[in-house]
């Protein structure tokens, strides 16, 4: 767009919009480079910018003494000489100190170059450029030194030879004048002042800083521990869920297991009789239509995840229920002797499916047609026995399988232990020790 009067180009709005985008996005991506978040690349950061901060200070002391450089005397002209090489003597202690040196013997060296060329710059130049040189001065040792008084005690040597400079500064331009106390400290209570503010917000600015690393780190190590906590979970749950199915397999194999055993047995006994007597027969048939229908109702229990402990019901009840179910319309006899004992359910659902296991295996294995069963407290466990009169086992070896090895893995976490005895042709034993629940 062309100026109406001058005929010249003025930018627009959205030129200077471009413009300042461009700006803006140029600095965004020089500090974009660091990573505040690693306290090393922040020194980094600030060694840099303290560098340019003092090329830019001596830069301006430069400028501001060298106006009338033609008019002024020889030895004027000298100290301007000898400020140059002073400057260029700081820029070179600076960068030597900032970005090569390491060790504390080496910075002990540069701190007295620097102590040099600052008192020199206050007797030459005196003002805000000598007070600005002190701070930048003073600023990289606050940021290296993380103990307060130590960037304390470098604060008052700095107070120190500012107002010493002042002195000297005083003395070479009016060597005539007295000393005075107090016309020296209100004559440096401006520069004081400053160096006391930078110091207070160079320290809490490192404070808040530091904090924030030592947050940020937390959080990093917080996180680490969150996915190690989430791997750990998802064991975990494997494991319970593997648990789980264990468990549910069982039970299915306990309870279904036992049901159909029976329902087998009753089915078998009316298919003998059924001719001889078929009153008989029937009876023993709607006993196992029964046994079948219950069975169904455990399954669908176990399915569903649920532990099969009816409601307000004993240990000695359950185990009850059980003995007359596999005796009812079997022909088989139970002889028992139950205390009445208070478990939690996970011992209550072991020793009722361990009874069904135990039954179930007499009748399907040992041709048993009578068990002795007795669960009683003797002291401070649980005694578990169930006996039959089968055939026992054939052989020496007993063939543990999918049932009895839930049996004894699950009294073992329990914290009780099962022993199996027998004797070929003369019955089978399955003994079974628990300890008793805390109050």
């Amino acid at each position: 767009i062309r100026d109406k009067d001058t005929g010249m180009k003025t930018p627009t709005t959205d030129n200077k919009k471009r413009d300042e985008n461009k700006f803006r996005a140029y600095f965004v991506r020089l500090l974009g480079k660091w990573n505040f978040r690693d306290e090393g690349q922040f020194v980094r950061f600030a060694k840099w910018l303290i560098f340019a901060c003092l090329i830019i200070v001596e830069v301006f002391l430069v400028l501001e003494y060298s106006r009338n450089f033609s008019s002024v005397s020889a030895d004027k002209q000298a100290v301007f000489f000898a400020l140059l090489g002073v400057a260029a003597l700081l820029l070179l202690s600076e960068g030597l100190k900032l970005f090569v040196v390491r060790g504390g013997k080496g910075r002990i060296v540069f701190l007295i170059v620097d102590t040099l060329a600052a008192c020199f710059f206050m007797i030459v130049g005196g003002g805000a450029y000598a007070v600005a040189v002190y701070a930048l001065v003073l600023t990289e040792y606050y940021i290296v030194t993380e103990q307060t008084r130590v960037s304390f005690g470098l604060l008052l040597g700095g107070v120190g030879l500012y107002v010493g400079g002042h002195l000297i500064q005083s003395l070479v331009v009016n060597p005539e004048t007295t000393v005075d106390l107090y016309r020296l400290l209100t004559g440096t209570f401006s520069g004081i002042t400053a160096l006391l503010l930078h110091f207070l917000v160079v320290q809490i600015s490192l404070a808040f800083y530091r904090q924030y690393l030592r947050l940020n780190k937390a959080l990093v190590e917080l996180d680490e521990s969150k996915k190690e906590l989430e791997k750990a979970y998802a064991v975990v749950a494997e494991v319970t869920a593997l648990e789980e199915r264990q468990r549910i397999a069982k039970e299915i194999h306990d309870t279904a297991g036992h049901s159909i055993t029976t329902v087998i047995m009753q089915t078998e006994a009316a298919k003998r009789i059924v001719e001889q007597n078929p009153i008989e027969a029937k009876n023993k048939i709607v006993a196992a239509n029964l046994q079948a229908k219950h069975a169904l109702e455990e399954l669908r229990d176990s399915v569903h995840l649920l532990s099969g402990v009816r409601e307000n019901q004993t240990l000695k009840q359950a185990l009850e229920d059980i003995v007359h179910e596999s005796t009812d319309g079997t022909g088989i006899t139970i002889r028992s002797q139950i205390d009445d004992l208070q478990v939690l359910p996970a011992k209550f659902r072991f020793l009722c499916n361990t009874l069904k296991e135990g039954i179930s295996n007499g009748l399907r294995h040992g041709n048993a047609t009578a068990f002795w069963f007795e669960c009683k407290l003797d002291g401070d466990k649980i005694r578990f026995l169930l006996s039959d009169n089968g055939k026992g086992v054939q052989g020496d070896d007993l063939k543990i399988g999918f049932g009895l090895t839930s049996m004894r893995e699950r009294a073992k976490a329990l914290g009780g232990e099962v022993a199996f005895s027998w004797e070929q042709d003369d019955g089978f034993e399955l003994s079974l020790v628990l300890p008793i629940d805390a109050e």
